[in-house]
C-alpha cells in the first residue's frame, strides 16, 4: 500500500529536530532507519503528519568507550555492532543480539536507538540494555534527561520517550574485569523475530562468586521482561545446576507470552528458561576468560 500524505524534514542539529517535532505536537515521527516505521506507514497503522529524518544530523553515529560508559550514538548501525573489535571482546552480548537481527541488508540501515526506542517485545537490543543496566540519554524542549532502561518500557510498543524528545544515545556501564556477557534466541527461521530470547550479564570475583547479575527476557511479553527476581537469586552464588534450575523457574514465572504463530504460552515459557540457562552458562564462561 502507498501512505498517505506526510511531510519531510531532514534537520541539521538535535535541537532543530525537537523543534519540529513541538511544532507538530506529537503527529510527527522520527525516521532512523525506518525497517520498522515505514512498513507500519504503507499498511496505514501508522499516520504521522510529517517525518523529521535525522540521519544527516552530525555526531549521532559511533561506538566508544568513556568517562565510565559504552556510549552508543542513536543512529549508530545494527552492522557496525557486528564490526566492532571492542564488542566482541568487552561486550559480546551486543554483538550476539546484533548477528541476529534480521539480514545485512536491514543491519546495515537499520539503527540501535530505532531498535531500541520502537518498544516491539520480539526486537533483541532491548534485553541486552536492560541486563547491562544501560541508560538512556534523551532530548526534547526542556533539555537532555537520563531514563534507565529498566524504567523505559511500558508497553507494546509504548516507551518513556515523550512524542517530543530524540534518543541522542545508549549508555552501558563499562565493562569490568570478570564480566561475562550472552544473548540467546530461538526463532521460526533465520533473521526472524524471537520465540524467545534470554540477555544475561555477569560480574563474578576470582573464586567464581557472582557478584551483580542482570536478566532480561524478548517475546515472551506485552514488552521486554526484567527477570529481576532470578538475577537476585543468583547474587552472592557460585553458579551449579541448582541455580541454573532456580534461575529457570523464576524466569518462566515472571514472563506473560500470548499465543500466535511462533508458538504456544507454554511452549514460549518452557523455552524461556532452557535459553536463561543457556545465556547464563555462557555468560560465566566469558567472566573466566572462555568464549
Amino acid at each position: 500500500m502507498i501512505p498517505p500524505q506526510f511531510e519531510y524534514y531532514a534537520p541539521s542539529s538535535v535541537d532543530e529536530a525537537v523543534a519540529l517535532l513541538r511544532r507538530f505536537d506529537g503527529e510527527a515521527k522520527v525516521l532512523a532507519g525506518g525497517h520498522s516505521l515505514i512498513p507500519l506507514m504503507k499498511l496505514r497503522l501508522a499516520e504521522p503528519k510529517a517525518l523529521v529524518d535525522i540521519n544527516r544530523i552530525p555526531n549521532l553515529a559511533y561506538l566508544r568507550e568513556e568517562d565510565g560508559y559504552l556510549r552508543i550514538g542513536a543512529t549508530t548501525r545494527t552492522g557496525d555492532l557486528l564490526d566492532s573489535a571492542l564488542l566482541r571482546k568487552s561486550y559480546p552480548i551486543l554483538t550476539d543480539a546484533a548477528q541476529e537481527i534480521a539480514d545485512p541488508l536491514v543491519r546495515n540501515l537499520g539503527t540501535v536507538g530505532g531498535n531500541v526506542c520502537h518498544g516491539d517485545p520480539g526486537n533483541d537490543l532491548p534485553a541486552c540494555i536492560l541486563a547491562l543496566g544501560a541508560v538512556l540519554a534523551v532530548t526534547g524542549p526542556t533539555g537532555p534527561r537520563e531514563i534507565p532502561a529498566a524504567e523505559f518500557y511500558r508497553d507494546t510498543f509504548v516507551t518513556a520517550l515523550e512524542p517530543t524528545e530524540i534518543l541522542t544515545e545508549v549508555r552501558i556501564p563499562k565493562a569490568r574485569s570478570h564480566q561475562g556477557n550472552a544473548y540467546q534466541k530461538i526463532e521460526k527461521r533465520v533473521g526472524d523475530f524471537a520465540i524467545a530470547g534470554a540477555a544475561a550479564n555477569l560480574v563474578v570475583d576470582g573464586a567464581g562468586r557472582i557478584e551483580t547479575a542482570g536478566l532480561a527476557l524478548t517475546g515472551v511479553g506485552p514488552t521486554v521482561v526484567p527477570a529481576t527476581a532470578a538475577a537476585a537469586a543468583l547474587v552472592g552464588e557460585v553458579l551449579s545446576e541448582t541455580h541454573l534450575a532456580n534461575a529457570a523457574r523464576l524466569a518462566e514465572a515472571a514472563t506473560d507470552p500470548s499465543g500466535d504463530l511462533r508458538g504456544p504460552v507454554a511452549y514460549k515459557r518452557a523455552m524461556a528458561g532452557v535459553l536463561v540457562r543457556r545465556a547464563l552458562e555462557r555468560a560465566l564462561a566469558r567472566a573466566k576468560g572462555g568464549s
